[in-house]
């Protein structure tokens, strides 16, 4: 009956894989990522190897995993979005005739009873199918594969985690990490690999492919949407439980298969909080609810920070508030082209917020500015939230960065009570351009008047109406 039972599942399986229906095709295609793999090589040193691993699994409770979530230097260079993989990239090809080679991928085992439980597996011939790669291997198979790391001049990998799971199995994640430590003869973090491995990635990530940009832009144009949606549903009786639920179902609607951090939507105080997540404030009165959220598609993250108040209408402190935070971010775009630094836009945007603070009698120095404007004002933007890029190097033509100043008075600040628990961010999704730059993020309203016209909107989401519990 067991075999019975395997026999049915692995019809199923082998059946599925092929037989899924109505998947995107807007996903990165094969050629995208074997041109990364390119690029990357390209890049590499003369006599080196490069060792990319996947992501692990991370446990939500007891004996049920978070969703995975692949390393993006791992999807990048494969569109491979499962765990337990190790990608092996030569800069020379390896093997003679038509047995050469110049790269070698290891992925997860078909396994017929366990795709039953948690979805299908690519396999080795998936891999080759529908990723492009010629030399595939099970990850079972990287313990005796031949590869001698000990040859090349330098074995080229990321920073190792060491705080993940060990099935014993020999080949998931940790058996992999095991094994080429082990190969490769590591015994603690080698500096010059890992600092080689960043600088070809970030060298090749900071800036956008065309084809990367088709996915940008979608993400950062359904973030948009979902922003505007709560700016004319929000009310003072809505949670900010409310508004964030807005925003997933907006992003879930229009394809995205998650956010790309976790939601800031604070309220009041809360709106404080740089990186405030509980996000469960039942009421918003008549406070300022800042937003700090972005989707996720296709891999590609959006970051997009809109501030409106709940009532529809912002006080005068708020506005005088809200005004110094968009001037900040107006002068860092006049400044925005390739070759600028990202260190001449930062001190452009301190020097507006630290001015108008001083204007408003909030502080009496100007470098008290800090206490109110804590954080940085731009970062890269792409496969990860908080992308690869040189931050010490000139902006590029096809860099994506963000551009997001704000302020933050928290109640018993050191100064008029008046100004307590006003918290502003504005953050936009720039394109820099060879002469100048693209606000990607342009749909969404940043002027307080812009802002206050839209809240006066209704919005759908007004008219639900659920049952009381």
């Amino acid at each position: 009956m067991k075999h019975l039972f395997l026999l049915f599942a692995f019809l199923i399986c082998s059946n599925q894989i092929h037989s899924q229906e109505n998947l995107p095709t807007d996903y990165l295609s094969k050629e995208f990522h074997k041109g990364r793999r390119e690029a990357f090589r390209n890049l590499m040193p003369s006599n080196s190897v490069a060792v990319i691993f996947s992501y692990p699994e991370r446990v939500f409770s007891k004996d049920v995993n978070y969703n995975f979530h692949q390393n993006p230097d791992l999807y990048y260079l494969s569109g491979y979005k499962e765990p337990d993989a190790v990608l092996v990239i030569f800069k020379e090809s390896q093997g003679s005739g038509a047995a050469a080679y110049n790269e070698v991928f290891y992925v997860r085992e078909r396994n017929a009873a366990h795709e039953v439980w948690t979805g299908r597996r690519l396999g080795v011939e998936g891999a080759k199918s529908k990723l492009g790669f010629s030399t595939v291997y099970n990850g079972k198979d990287f313990k005796d594969a031949g590869i001698d790391f000990k040859k090349f001049s330098q074995v080229i990998y990321d920073e190792i985690p060491t705080d993940i799971g060990n099935d014993n199995s020999g080949f998931d994640l940790f058996g992999l990490l095991q094994t080429f430590k082990t190969k490769a003869g590591i015994t603690q973090p080698n500096e010059a690999s890992i600092g080689t491995f960043t600088d070809i990635t970030n060298a090749l990530r900071e800036i956008k492919t065309p084809e990367e940009m088709v996915l940008m832009r979608k993400t950062v144009k359904l973030s948009c949407m979902a922003h505007n949606e709560v700016m004319k549903a929000v009310g003072p009786d809505m949670s900010e439980n409310e508004a964030e639920a807005i925003h997933t179902y907006i992003h879930r609607k229009h394809g995205a298969e998650d956010e790309g951090y976790p939601p800031i939507v604070g309220v009041g105080a809360n709106g404080c909080i740089l990186h405030y997540g509980e996000n469960n404030s039942s009421k918003m009165d008549n406070q300022l609810l800042l937003m700090d959220v972005g989707s996720e598609y296709h891999g590609y993250s959006a970051d997009v920070t809109r501030t409106v108040p709940a009532n529809g209408k912002f006080t005068e402190e708020q506005k005088a508030i809200y005004q110094i935070v968009y001037d900040a971010q107006e002068a860092v775009f006049k400044l925005l082209k390739e070759g600028t630094s990202l260190r001449t836009t930062e001190t452009a945007a301190q020097e507006v917020v630290a001015q108008g603070l001083l204007k408003l009698g909030i502080i009496k120095e100007l470098k008290e500015a800090r206490k109110y404007y804590p954080h940085g004002c731009s970062h890269f933007l792409g496969l990860d939230v908080h992308d690869k890029g040189n931050y010490r190097a000139p902006l590029k033509e096809n860099m994506i960065i963000t551009v997001e100043p704000g302020i933050y008075i928290p109640a018993n600040s050191n100064c008029d009570k008046k100004w307590w628990n006003i918290g502003v961010r504005i953050e936009d999704d720039i394109l820099i351009t060879k002469d100048s730059y693209e606000n990607l993020s342009i749909d969404s309203p940043r002027t307080w008047q812009d802002v206050e016209k839209l809240a006066a909107e209704k919005s759908t989401f007004n008219e639900l109406k659920f049952p009381k519990i």
